[in-house]
């Protein structure tokens, strides 16, 4: 798109990749962090520094400044709301709220998921409070006509995240030929996104008319079980046959009790999308990354990086500790 673009916060991992591809596509971007970026800025981009959850030191920055399109990536609670709605409202055509597919209510009570599905999450806190955000933001669309845009991002990923809970470490277990613990059965199905492909579903919503008052998820269609997940970044990893052994959610956060709000939660739920809006708003989108190709990258950039390569050493004897529950148990699965 061509259009004045402002990204309050997104120097993170998606906001970086929607940066790039917006400045691709020719769009004037402003960038507002409240401190030094930790990723890369393209060139021409406009950054600023401020603290974006402060309307006062909005307005010193930007003034009466107008714009095609505001983007607020580091929302989290409605406090961090406060006097955008007055400030913005007459000063963007647009206003993109980045929430997450996470406010669904698990059990989904019918799959698949689609952009009115019940939103509904009294436990996970960070989802509890999106939705707290999304209906500040939908009574003042109701109330006053505010531009508002929803994003739902959902599980999304690059070349410097590996997509599981264990992160690199259960790479380096199922290199090691040591067993690495799976939720559940294993067969749950779940959704990946690289950013790139976000970037490329989300950019063509700024400025989109059409988007206004509305909710969109933004996901990929590559759905997988969470076998698939770690299987694919095992052959990424040159691993033929890793052991995966399984084990209830509940029982992993007797072990692991940090993990415990989100697989009871979100992880061990099943989740597909319809992305028929999506499709209706980005005519001609699809997902170019593969998750196959995306382990590959996740990979070969942690090869790369001596850094990136860090093992927990506490996880790993906790997932001994379960395979050993699982060897002790015949009547649990393990798979190889």
């Amino acid at each position: 798109m061509s259009g004045r673009i402002l990204f309050l916060g997104g120097n993170g991992m998606i906001g970086s990749a929607a940066a790039r591809e917006a400045v691709a596509q020719g769009a004037e971007l402003t960038i507002i962090t409240r401190s030094a970026p930790r990723r890369p800025v393209p060139d021409g981009v406009r950054l600023l520094t401020g603290d974006v959850r402060d309307p006062a030191a909005l307005a010193g920055l930007l003034g009466d400044e107008r714009w095609d399109a505001v983007v607020n990536w580091v929302a989290f609670t409605p406090a961090d709301l406060d006097g955008h709605v007055e400030y913005f409202g007459d000063r963007t055509g647009q206003y993109v709220f980045i929430s997450t597919c996470s406010v669904f209510g698990r059990p989904i009570p019918l799959l698949p998921i689609t952009e009115s599905s019940p939103r509904r999450q009294p436990v996970f806190g960070y989802a509890r409070d999106k939705i707290a955000c999304e209906l500040l933001l939908e009574q003042a669309h109701r109330e006053s006509g505010f531009p508002l845009t929803i994003v739902r991002p959902f599980h999304t990923y690059d070349e410097t995240t590996v997509p599981l809970l264990s992160g690199w470490t259960a790479v380096e277990r199922m290199r090691a030929g040591e067993p690495v613990v799976v939720h559940g059965d294993g067969t749950s199905l779940w959704t990946l996104m690289h950013s790139a492909d976000f970037a490329r579903a989300f950019v063509p919503l700024l400025g989109e008319g059409h988007a206004i008052g509305e909710s969109v998820n933004v996901v990929s269609g590559d759905v997988l079980t969470w076998d698939q997940i770690h299987l694919e970044l095992a052959r990424a990893a040159g691993v033929r046959e890793p052991l995966l052994v399984h084990r209830s959610s509940e029982s992993i956060a007797e072990e692991i009790p940090g993990w415990r709000e989100v697989l009871e939660h979100d992880f061990r739920h099943t989740m597909l999308f319809d992305t028929t809006k999506l499709q209706r708003l980005v005519p001609g989108f699809a997902p170019r990354v593969s998750f196959a190709e995306g382990a590959r990258r996740v990979v070969r950039h942690h090869d790369a990086h001596d850094g990136a390569r860090g093992v927990d050493a506490e996880l790993g004897a906790a997932f001994d500790r379960l395979s050993a529950r699982v060897a002790a148990e015949p009547d649990r699965s393990q798979v190889v």
